[in-house]
């Protein structure tokens, strides 16, 4: 079973920083090969969601506020599962867990992402709706999509 935390940056311990820029690398960097700056200075201003089995780490996003990455939305990014996770429900449980904290903590806020084309009908069950022309970012087919709060 996995377990949902959440921790500003300044919180995180070492190991758990180690864990999730590993997790992170593992398949935006090797398993996608793209080679890109995943460390782009908005983690210290991020909610880091960490979904843990045990004390390893099988899952991760990261929370940001209003004007971070969009200056009119709240967003979430980073959104990772590890290979051997996937197909088990945990990324619908874990972007569940991080809609339910961003309702919380902005409950009148929109939520943009920067999803992956292939993955437009995952985010479609959340309640996100596409919106605008497709794009690449760093190589790979991006979207964006909205959720309107309620």
């Amino acid at each position: 079973m996995v377990t949902f935390s959440i921790k500003k940056f300044d919180v995180l311990t070492r190991n758990e920083l180690h864990d999730l820029y590993a997790l992170r690398a593992a398949v935006f960097v090797v398993e996608q090969v793209c080679v890109y700056q995943d460390i782009d200075g908005k983690d210290q201003d991020a909610f880091h969601v960490l979904g843990k089995q045990g004390d390893k780490l099988v899952a991760y996003a990261r929370l940001l506020k209003k004007g971070v990455s969009y200056t009119d939305f709240v967003a979430i990014g980073r959104v990772v599962v590890a290979d051997a996770h996937r197909g088990k429900s945990v990324g619908h449980d874990l972007f569940r867990f991080c809609l339910q904290d961003l309702q919380h903590r902005y409950p009148k806020e929109d939520i943009k992402i920067s999803a992956q084309a292939h993955l437009e009908e995952f985010y479609k069950k959340h309640g996100f709706e596409k919106v605008g022309e497709s794009y690449l970012e760093d190589g790979i087919p991006h979207i964006g999509m909205i959720k309107r709060s309620s």
